[in-house]
């Protein structure tokens, strides 16, 4: 599947998930703005992309900051003239807005907030900055297209992360609404998709998910006893969702929220 001759712009792109879709836009031949909010790791990151032959370009930005974003913006037109894909994949869970020693009402009312902008506000702003770019004349053949990161935590009740489960349901609401919005400003011409990822291991969750060992924890057996796939997920199966959605061969996709998780989502456990 080529994105050959696209813009591709990834926030979070230092993290697990983020570093995998830059990584496979890359080797699908588009050219990628890495977008993180440490300028040494968008740098660095973006280094490893260009030694392997892409173009790719390092950009800073927090993603809850519009004066940022549009900087990076700015510097993604001055380099390639327009922006083709957007992927908001930065986000994540905050250890104080999740239950765990401490109940639901003892958690900090700061820390559910902060976790709610950096999942919904960290999908809005970007949006807000590098959508209103995707919609310049002239549109390519294949159009534009915005792809954003849900969660399983959005479409079923788990236990701790209560913040970030409530965040990334409201990802998906406004993932539908922005289908519609935008569609109908550029003419069916720019999309807007969401995938959600089941469990995949990674820095933020592994000491949830297994031992130091490298086996299953209580809580990553429950997890694959109620994944019909029987394994943990991998950065790039959610790479490759991403990268499909963005494509010419996903053109009449939008709307939607792609659950990429062996099943989990389908499983009712009995």
């Amino acid at each position: 599947m080529t994105h050959a001759g696209r813009i591709a712009v990834v926030t979070g792109a230092g993290g697990v998930l983020g570093g995998a879709v830059a990584r496979g836009f890359a080797a699908a031949g588009a050219a990628v703005g890495v977008l993180c909010r440490s300028s040494e790791r968008s740098e660095a990151f973006a280094a490893t992309l260009r030694r392997d032959g892409a173009d790719a370009h390092a950009v800073v930005a927090d993603v809850l900051d519009e004066v940022q974003l549009a900087a990076a913006r700015d510097a993604v037109l001055e380099r390639w003239g327009r922006i083709d894909v957007l992927v908001n994949a930065a986000g994540g869970n905050i250890a104080a807005a999740t239950v765990g020693d401490d109940s639901f009402f003892e958690l900090s009312a700061r820390a559910l907030d902060d976790v709610v902008r950096l999942n919904l506000d960290g999908t809005l702003r970007p949006v807000r900055v590098f959508g209103e770019a995707m919609l310049a004349e002239p549109f390519p053949a294949d159009g534009r297209s915005i792809v954003n990161f849900s969660s399983m935590a959005a479409r079923r009740a788990m236990t701790r992360v209560v913040g970030y489960g409530a965040a990334k349901a409201a990802v998906d609401n406004l993932t539908r609404w922005l289908a519609v919005e935008l569609g109908r400003a550029s003419g069916g011409r720019l999309r807007v998709n969401a995938v959600a990822p089941g469990f995949v291991v990674s820095g933020q969750n592994r000491s949830l998910l297994l031992d130091g060992d490298g086996a299953p924890t209580p809580r990553g057996e429950a997890v694959l006893a109620h994944t019909p796939a029987g394994r943990f997920g991998e950065p790039a199966e959610v790479a490759d969702a991403v990268i499909w959605l963005a494509s010419s061969a996903a053109s009449f996709v939008t709307g939607v929220v792609l659950p990429v998780d062996g099943g989990f989502d389908a499983f009712s456990g009995v």
